[in-house]
């Protein structure tokens, strides 16, 4: 699976653009990903000194990409008229998308148990995958 993963809010706590403290179990999560063969995207809007900063972050706690905004390493953006900012993933993991973002825990879970975000909350409230039984009503009982 090809993954794209933002940078700031979504690895470390926004402080854009300094770097901010880790967001817990960011990078092992990653990692354990990567090693089971995903590739990983770093998509951020950081460029230039920013984005290598990033980079070097990451790279510093053992976490590599399979390429950096774009689809490919060897793709060359300076020279790709038809170079799209939009990126041909399976998925985005980001802190900005609807909901806000999943802990790490439940994003290796979706991933690697291959489940949505609802089949995972529903396990979740319902720990041993049965159904509640609800009590009856007075008025149900005739």
């Amino acid at each position: 699976m090809t993954i794209a993963v933002d940078f700031d809010g979504t690895i470390v706590r926004h402080r854009y653009p300094a770097i901010g403290e880790e967001i817990p179990f960011a990078v092992q999560t990653l990692k354990m990903l990567a090693e089971e063969r995903h590739q990983l995207i770093l998509w951020t809007v950081r460029e230039g000194e920013l984005l290598d900063a990033a980079i070097e972050w990451c790279r510093e706690r053992g976490l590599e990409f399979y390429a950096i905004n774009r689809d490919f390493p060897e793709e060359d953006v300076t020279r790709n008229e038809s170079f799209t900012r939009k990126l041909k993933v399976d998925m985005w993991i980001d802190d900005r998308n609807v909901g806000g973002l999943p802990d790490w825990g439940t994003i290796y879970r979706i991933i690697h148990e291959g489940k949505t975000y609802e089949q995972i909350l529903s396990e979740e409230m319902d720990p041993l995958g049965q159904q509640q039984k609800r009590k009856r009503r007075w008025w149900e009982v005739f």
